[in-house]
């Protein structure tokens, strides 16, 4: 199983090869569609002209990768917000995992592990996290010992609270309709 985005077949694919695409599609995921998100490290790997790699990211000149991410149209709302935050990212997987994403989650020992290694990264919050943690596992058959817990109500395997849910139309719909409850739930909080 990968993820199932109605998205452009070859971000799917990117998505499926590169875990950098995978955690970078994530952590673009606030503040506009997950389609968007999702498909933003295809396009951006188009720019480049070649899949993104977090060394070049990592060591990239600042105003020029805000250029990339802004140029029309724009890979996110917030492009040079999101350009640093991406670089970040790089950074540290640079510094802690030698460039290659997939070892933040190679050999974990366990669920709590994973989540201390992926809610380190810049731009990962607990919930961002949780739902990446629930995603790897729910989507890319990365299960050590203890992630439904880690992931918490994102592990949960009836769920349809995520990206980590989505499989197919029904899915994608019913996660929207979550998204939109808990929107309106706290909206009702504040008010």
């Amino acid at each position: 199983m990968t993820l199932s985005l109605p998205i452009d077949p070859e971000a799917n694919r990117l998505l499926e090869r590169s875990p950098l695409a995978l955690l970078t599609g994530m952590l673009l995921d606030q503040q506009i569609p997950m389609e968007k998100a999702f498909s933003s490290p295809y396009v951006l790997g188009q720019r480049l002209g070649h899949d993104p790699d977090a060394r070049e990211l990592a060591g990239y000149d600042p105003e020029a990768l805000v250029e990339v991410f802004a140029r029309p149209p724009a890979l996110h709302r917030f492009p040079k917000a999101m350009a640093a935050r991406v670089q970040e990212m790089c950074r540290v997987l640079v510094d802690r995992y030698d460039g290659d994403a997939a070892a933040l989650w190679a050999d974990v020992p366990d669920g709590r592990e994973l989540l201390r290694r992926v809610g380190e990264l810049p731009g990962f919050g607990r919930q961002k996290a949780q739902i990446f943690v629930a995603l790897l596992g729910k989507r890319y058959d990365v299960r050590p010992d203890g992630w439904r817990e880690a992931a918490g109500a994102y592990g949960d395997p009836d769920a349809h609270r995520s990206v980590a849910d989505i499989t197919d139309a029904d899915s994608l719909r019913r996660v929207r309709e979550f998204k939109q409850a808990a929107k309106a739930e706290a909206k009702a909080a504040k008010g």
